[in-house]
């Protein structure tokens, strides 16, 4: 070989070689910086004034809660709001929760889950700014939207001022399913967009004001949204914190808004094991993959669905991709085999789906194909909207 040549062959070895290695060292890209991480973008709009927090065990700022950190900074903390399932993040699905004093800081904690959903005008006499910073999983029926929807009415109502500290929707890149019939409106359902809506709370708070849904436009001026840094619609996002007793996996979070219509049925999603919502089964399903018997866990549930029968389940790991989807097909499977007798509670179903459209199209045997057909108009309206108030395009 002529050696200038080898030389040459050589040198674009060695340089595609250092090249590779200098890829391999450089920094990975920079992790999700939550809204509540940046203190520069929103502390010094708490300063002198009398701040409640909307929190629960999700609220974390740099492994520090959320609470403990803005007191660290002697913020004036006055009271802490709670959603479903507590302040500790450890109060079964449904279940009230009890308005209490914190233990380790001497705090009123508020519910927001018991007697009334939205903050009273007494609650927030004494408030000038409410802090809002709870993890969501991008689901329209996930209540903590919901919590969030009451505290801006309520904020708007009082003319206080609102900040929310934005975080990641591990469920963010899809948007699906039938839009919210708004006379079906309820704590898992408050407005009108699909049950896999891809937007982050940050956003729903922007749209909600925006369209006025609810909440006039003139409370723009008192919204603050702080959005999340380094993170898009389209990265994967696994939730360091549980964001509630049954949600303990991220194949759970993202099979959950394919199953949670099934609380509406007599069809179990695995409440009551170390399955809960990583399977679904009754005692009558076909060739099931596994067996599993529902039981009371305390501090996750309290007597589930078909509590100590003997349920055939199906296997769900293989669709657990990371990439958010609503699957019809269980729910398909399910309807085949039980009928009407599936539906022991079709207000709620109904609820859940946000249409008493579905059960209806599922009892005349219509195909998932003119199932979806029928919901895309809404679809394609809504992410016109969307569009608009996208923080993270």
């Amino acid at each position: 070989m002529n050696r200038w040549l080898f030389l040459w062959i050589l040198c674009c070895v060695l340089s595609s070689c250092h090249a590779q290695m200098e890829a391999m060292q450089s920094p990975l890209s920079p992790a999700p910086l939550v809204g509540a991480e940046q203190e520069e973008l929103y502390l010094h709009r708490l300063d002198g004034k009398r701040v409640a927090v909307v929190a629960n065990a999700t609220s974390i700022n740099r492994g520090v809660h959320l609470v403990d950190a803005l007191l660290s900074q002697n913020v004036n903390v006055v009271k802490v709001f709670a959603p479903e399932h507590g302040f500790r993040g450890d109060v079964p699905a449904g279940e009230k929760v009890i308005s209490s004093i914190d233990e380790k800081t001497g705090i009123a904690i508020v519910s927001l889950y018991g007697k009334h959903y939205q903050p009273t005008v007494e609650e927030l006499e004494e408030v000038d700014v409410v802090l809002f910073d709870i993890q969501d999983v991008g689901v329209r029926f996930y209540t903590y939207l919901s919590t969030l929807y009451f505290v801006m009415q309520a904020c708007a109502r009082d003319h206080v001022d609102l900040i929310v500290l934005d975080r990641p929707n591990p469920n963010a890149s899809a948007v699906d399913g039938p839009l919210l019939d708004m006379t079906l409106k309820s704590m898992v359902g408050v407005l009108p967009i699909p049950i896999l809506h891809g937007c982050t709370l940050g956003e729903l708070a922007l749209m909600t004001v925006g369209e006025e849904w609810g909440v006039s436009k003139d409370f723009a001026s008192r919204l603050t949204v702080i959005p999340v840094k380094h993170w898009n619609h389209n990265m994967p996002f696994s939730l360091p914190i549980p964001p509630s007793p049954n949600l303990r996996s991220d194949c759970a979070i993202h099979l959950y808004p394919s199953l949670c219509w099934f609380e509406g049925t007599n069809v179990s999603v695995g409440r009551g094991t170390d399955m809960a919502f990583e399977t679904f089964g009754f005692p009558e399903l076909k060739n099931p993959d596994f067996y599993f018997t529902p039981q009371t866990i305390s501090g996750r549930v309290n007597h589930p669905p078909l509590e100590g029968m003997v349920c055939g389940g199906r296997a769900l790991q293989s669709d657990c991709s990371g990439i958010a989807r609503l699957n019809m097909n269980y729910l398909m499977e399910a309807y085949d085999i039980l009928g009407d007798s599936m539906f022991t509670s079709p207000q709620f179903f109904d609820k859940l789906v946000g249409t008493s459209q579905l059960r209806k199209q599922l009892q005349t045997g219509r195909s998932e194909e003119q199932i979806r057909q029928s919901w895309k108009a809404d679809l394609d309206r809504y992410k016109a909207i969307r569009k608009k108030y996208l923080l993270y395009p």
